[in-house]
């Protein structure tokens, strides 16, 4: 077992694996000011007798989490297993709020009405796990911080489901449930916040305009049909769309700005010839297609850890999301990338996580969050 106590904040991480159970006993951290942060895959809605479980151990604690397409345990990845952090605060305080989305258009009136639950003068940090398929994670985290201070800052993840985008979890009111939002808020000056989230990919190809888009929802580039043109890249990977997508992403910028995102598919109509993405992909914006660089995604994650990297006296509990398109163009690599990002966990420090359908991290120090795909994103806790 995992377990440190100092003064601050006290910190377990353990596994569950199917067959074998769990890896340590339930540690006695129970209280109102503990959470507990639970990834796993996404077979858990159909057998969540191991979620029960642990939700029934801490009875007191803000209990969440979500399903992934790879839990994070330290420097390795599993899959069908389910990774746990344990954060006992000592001065700090949470607060849950939660809700459910049957739509992407719903995202943003979402996000407000969790942001207005959890807003406050002491408020430092807001934790986010949303489902993967319907939410629109731009309009959620814009209809956060219409109700959040700018300086709060908003970390977190999409739930996935490995390569398959047919259903993710969220797990909320103690049982895992698909379509939902659950944010934990962070309360008082004892709480420590720091992130960092790097790419790696490389830009290829024209630049093309954003000529048509609803949303999420991409209808045309240089007023030709997005998916017909983007399948011009693929090639014989089209026939494996969406999931093939998720190895070519688009950097999206807008057009007065060299500042970009990147942006992965979701799902394609080929009837209509329309790819739906993430988060918004805004018309007039500027896209271009992207590959992987194996060394550079790798030299991301550690570039992540640096700009996550805080002077933690004590223990500090570290949240890597990174996104399932990394994991598939790493392959048997993939576990460099969260060697990398342990590379600035402080010594007591415990790192878990989970690879998602989209990250969430400000693109600065002091920013608001915004939504990433096919990033490392590093979010670090502790108490001072």
């Amino acid at each position: 077992m995992n377990e440190a106590v100092v003064i601050g904040v006290q910190l377990s991480t353990f596994a569950y694996e199917t067959g074998s159970g769990w890896s340590v006993a339930f540690p006695p951290l129970d209280s109102p000011r503990t959470l507990v942060l639970v990834f796993g895959g996404s077979e858990f809605a159909e057998s969540p007798e191991p979620l029960a479980e642990l939700v029934n151990a801490y009875p007191s604690s803000i209990v969440v989490g979500c399903s992934s397409a790879g839990e994070i345990h330290g420097a390795h990845i599993s899959d069908g297993s389910l990774s746990v952090a344990v954060a006992r605060f000592e001065r700090g305080t949470l607060r849950l709020a939660r809700t459910q989305v049957t739509k992407g258009s719903s995202s943003s009136p979402a996000g407000e009405a969790l942001g207005m639950e959890l807003q406050g003068p002491d408020l430092r940090a807001v934790f986010v796990l949303s489902d993967g398929i319907s939410v629109n994670g731009t309009e959620l985290l814009a209809g956060i911080h219409r109700a959040v201070d700018k300086s709060v800052a908003v970390t977190g993840g999409l739930a996935g489901d490995g390569s398959r985008f047919r259903q993710t979890w969220v797990l909320a009111n103690g049982k895992p449930e698909a379509g939902a939002i659950v944010a934990v808020g962070l309360y008082g000056a004892s709480i420590g916040v720091s992130h960092g989230s790097r790419g790696g990919w490389d830009a290829f190809g024209p630049e093309r305009v954003v000529t048509k888009s609803v949303g999420n929802v991409l209808h045309t580039l240089d007023d030709e049909p997005a998916l017909a043109l983007y399948k011009t890249y693929l090639g014989e990977r089209a026939d494996g769309l969406p999931a093939t997508a998720l190895l070519f992403p688009l950097a999206l910028r807008a057009a007065n700005s060299a500042q970009t995102v990147v942006r992965t598919i979701l799902s394609v109509d080929e009837k209509a010839q329309t790819m739906t993405f993430a988060g918004d992909i805004p018309e007039d914006s500027i896209v271009q297609l992207m590959r992987a660089n194996f060394d550079r995604l790798i030299d991301g994650a550690s570039e992540a850890s640096a700009a996550a990297m805080a002077p933690v006296a004590g223990d500090s509990l570290t949240v890597a999301v990174s996104c399932v398109g990394r994991r598939l163009v790493l392959g048997e690599r993939a576990e460099e990338e969260v060697e990398a990002a342990l590379e600035g966990v402080t010594s007591g420090g415990k790192m878990v996580g989970f690879y998602s359908y989209g990250e969430i991290s400000p693109l600065a120090p002091g920013g608001c969050g915004v939504l990433h795909n096919q990033t490392m994103t590093l979010t670090r806790f502790w108490e001072q």
